[in-house]
């Protein structure tokens, strides 16, 4: 599963212009590596993009290029400035007429998207990559910097090191009481929780969190609910925007930390900073510790 889908922002607002973007241009063919495994040559870097996954959205632009950006999915909304860019609907069934009509050099999507081999027929190249890890989220900051032609100094590295900064800075600003806090982030209905092994699961570790869902059952597992009953966490942190009440599954209202109401239900524009593996990431690690701060026991 896909999460995903604001607050103080973690990289400058992008603004690119074609000028600066050739002049990045390399003298030969750009090759990259995506998600599925397949290697794809491109005879220059895109310049026309559609992109299909907010994330991925938003790492364009934290490289400085989202000027090349010419449609994007319903749910990508930052920066401001791709709000106003055509919608080609959802991510992972998107309007094809629609996403034909941009005419792009390239559609970044899911790996999970259904749309790669529609795409692919009509002669439209498609890269998917689908970060669930930091080190995935810097691998696919390093993919899109090759591919759109990116210095890493200026782009991926740059980006990375201030995720990484902003990272440690949420963690170094959390009281002791916060230390070894036991937690439960809930990403969406289901319930689907943020695992250990998730990018999530890893930004709690770094704020000196313990994830009560262990590493085996994966990034983003689909919990029985009894679970987390039994699991008792210290706080419950819900990722969900659509969350529409506080005990939303049986037997919730035996939770202690229910109980003593420490729980955070994030708004709907820090839900999307939390759940999404991209340049926001230390906004969302900042959204954690200020959650982390405000309700341990």
């Amino acid at each position: 599963m896909a999460p995903g889908a604001a607050t103080a922002q973690a990289v400058a607002p992008p603004a690119a212009s074609s000028a600066s973007a050739a002049s990045a241009a390399p003298a030969g063919p750009i090759t990259i590596v995506d998600a599925r495994g397949r290697r794809l040559t491109f005879a220059r870097p895109p310049q026309r993009i559609v992109s299909l996954l907010p994330s991925l959205t938003e790492s364009v632009c934290a490289l400085q290029q989202c000027a090349r950006l010419v449609g994007v999915d319903r749910y990508s909304n930052w920066p401001d400035a791709v709000r106003r860019l055509p919608q080609m609907g959802g991510g992972i069934d998107p309007n094809i007429e629609a996403v034909v009509a941009q005419r792009p050099d390239v559609v970044l999507l899911a790996t999970s998207s259904r749309a790669s081999d529609r795409l692919e027929a009509l002669g439209i190249p498609v890269v998917a990559l689908e970060p669930k890890t930091h080190a995935g989220v810097r691998d696919v900051l390093r993919t899109l910097g090759t591919l759109l032609a990116v210095p890493p100094e200026q782009g991926a590295e740059r980006v990375w090191r201030e995720i990484d900064a902003g990272v440690q800075a949420a963690a170094q600003s959390l009281p002791p009481k916060a230390r070894g806090v036991r937690v439960y982030f809930e990403v969406s209905r289901g319930p689907y929780a943020a695992g250990t092994v998730s990018f999530i699961g890893e930004t709690l570790a770094r704020l000196g969190a313990r994830n009560v869902v262990p590493p085996e059952l994966g990034p983003f597992p689909r919990l029985n609910p009894e679970f987390v009953v039994r699991a008792q966490p210290d706080v419950l942190m819900v990722g969900n925007s659509s969350m529409q009440a506080l005990v939303p599954y049986p037997g919730w209202e035996s939770l202690r930390a229910v109980r003593a109401q420490r729980v955070c239900v994030f708004s709907p524009a820090d839900a999307d900073v939390a759940v999404r593996p991209g340049p926001r990431m230390a906004d969302a690690a900042r959204i954690m510790a200020r959650c982390l701060a405000d309700k341990a026991p």
